[in-house]
Formats: C-alpha cells, sequence, structure tokens
C-alpha cells in the first residue's frame, strides 16, 4: 500500500498532472482534448498520462482510432481514504483545543 500511495502523490505532485486529473473528473477525453489547454507537445501530455496510469490514476482504452482516458477512483479513493486519518485526529484536536479555550473564556469573563 505503501508503493501505491508513494506513486499516487508522486503522480499528483506536477500541477499539470492535477489539472489532468481534475479534467478527468468531468468525463473521459482523448489526448488532444486533455492538451489543449497546456502549452506542452501532446507527446508531453502523453507522457505525464503515463505517469498518472502507472500510478492507477487513470485508465485508457482503445475506441476505433481513439484512445480516451478516463479517471480511476479506486486510486482516488485510496489516497482519500490515506489523508483522512490524519484529517480526523486534526479535527479531533481541535475541537479539544476550541473546548480550552471556550473554558478559559468563561473563566476570564466571571473574573
Amino acid at each position: 500500500m505503501d508503493d501505491e500511495l508513494s506513486l499516487i502523490f508522486a503522480a499528483l505532485a506536477h500541477p499539470a498532472r492535477r489539472a489532468i486529473v481534475a479534467r478527468l473528473r468531468g468525463g473521459e477525453a482523448t489526448v488532444n482534448e486533455l492538451a489543449e489547454p497546456f502549452a506542452m507537445s501532446l507527446p508531453a501530455v502523453s507522457k505525464h498520462l503515463a505517469v498518472l496510469e502507472r500510478a492507477g490514476l487513470v485508465t485508457r482504452s482503445r475506441v476505433g482510432q481513439t484512445r480516451p482516458c478516463r479517471l480511476s477512483p479506486a486510486a482516488l479513493t485510496l489516497a482519500a481514504d490515506w489523508l483522512g486519518d490524519p484529517r480526523e485526529l486534526l479535527e479531533k484536536r481541535l475541537d479539544r483545543l476550541d473546548d480550552h479555550l471556550t473554558r478559559i473564556q468563561r473563566k476570564e469573563s466571571t473574573t
């Protein structure tokens, strides 16, 4: 699992790959469609897609002459689950801090 997470987070470390993932959240797209907003060549976009594919974030299929790309939710779920644990811990700590500050404010207002 750690190796999978490393691949996922390494793939998402690049802003162009994050933008591709964000675009694919809206549905499948071809390499040409994914390349439109970028000032890079089709081979460069294909290399980014290969990184995302190795990480399990994107799948490609063949439909006639096109190779549509689509998001693979399993990898995103794995990353979200991993991130969920620290977020829950942080939320609990912030709740405790809020309770503590509220008690301090009450003490100060009564004195």
